[in-house]
């Protein structure tokens, strides 16, 4: 069975920039070792990316924290992670959730079993809604989120969204 990574939004704005925290600095490491354990064909990353527009979208006026924005130091991937995600295929997405990624993954389910791990930031966004959309459009692959390799908005939104996963069949592990 293949075993496949995605690495979702390690940027720097989620990081220690625009919506920084320290429990996102505190992953980083982690999430490095975690990328490190597995093949390089079998790491995927998502970008939240925005444009110069965002703060007249439906997101900016409910986050009003201009960040992501396409080709600035914000929206990077934290450099000595963009270093071990070089090859990977990298998903640029507007939104919380990213459509395309589900679509290609379950491609490759229907043709080879697979399993999935999310790691990143922030839980209760991006990755619980990547997790949801891909339990949803993959209701039969197994779909685990490691929580040390993740941060929340808060401490208290990352366990909120860590038992809402657990809820929906997603497994929880590094907890």
């Amino acid at each position: 069975m293949r075993k496949i990574l995605i690495v979702i939004d390690m940027q720097n704005d989620f990081i220690d920039a625009a919506l920084g925290t320290k429990e996102a600095v505190g992953i980083v490491d982690a999430v490095a070792d975690k990328i490190r354990s597995y093949p390089a064909g079998d790491v995927i990353a998502t970008m939240d990316t925005h444009t110069e527009n965002y703060m007249q979208t439906q997101e900016g006026k409910y986050l009003p924290v201009p960040h992501c924005i396409r080709g600035s130091e914000g929206w990077q991937i934290r450099p000595e992670l963009a270093a071990l995600l070089e090859g990977a295929q990298i998903y640029e997405k507007p939104t919380f959730g990213s459509t395309k990624l589900a679509e290609d993954l379950k491609k490759i389910s229907e043709k080879e079993e697979i399993e999935l791990e999310l790691i990143g930031l922030c839980t209760d966004i991006c990755v619980v809604s990547n997790a949801l959309l891909l339990k949803a459009y993959m209701p039969e692959v197994k779909i685990s989120v490691d929580a040390s390799c993740c941060a929340g908005v808060t401490p208290e939104k990352h366990l909120a969204a860590l038992e809402t996963m657990r809820s929906c069949q997603i497994q929880v592990t590094g907890a």
